[in-house]
């Protein structure tokens, strides 16, 4: 998990956020690059895709409808459109209801926390909550 300032955009940190990607396994070491990325279509970027593409993680985000206009327009330059399964971007509202689900804790919300280690802290300890709930 990252903090970031509260009016800064998710996307730019995407990238630095996958390479300290670490999951767990039973045998051998921690994997560190996932199967699929879901994201909205807030996450389009070129340097986002090129980065999925070269790091092998099929990328589940739709190309927004003014970026599908400019490649059109462009004709044969504007590249191929882009692919994805619509199927697993409809699973994507589990991330979703789980972000909905963390904002119901005002001081979360409104990041009235001043110390980002307090704010990362509280939603830890939501995570958790949810967690014990299962």
């Amino acid at each position: 998990m990252m903090i970031t300032p509260g009016q800064a955009s998710d996307s730019p940190i995407l990238v630095p956020l996958l390479g300290e990607f670490r999951v767990a396994r039973p045998l051998g070491g921690p994997r560190t690059r996932p199967d699929k990325l879901r994201g909205d279509k807030a996450y389009p970027s070129r340097v986002i895709r090129h980065h999925l593409r070269a790091r092998g993680i099929e990328s589940v985000i739709p190309e927004p409808r003014d970026q599908q206009g400019h490649r059109v327009r462009h004709g044969s330059r504007g590249g191929r459109p882009v692919t994805y399964d619509p199927v697993a971007y409809k699973q994507r509202n589990v991330i979703e209801r789980s972000f909905c689900r963390l904002k119901q804790w005002c001081g979360l919300a409104t990041r009235y926390d001043k110390l980002a280690i307090v704010y990362r802290e509280a939603v830890v300890l939501n995570a958790v909550i949810a967690w014990l709930r299962q």
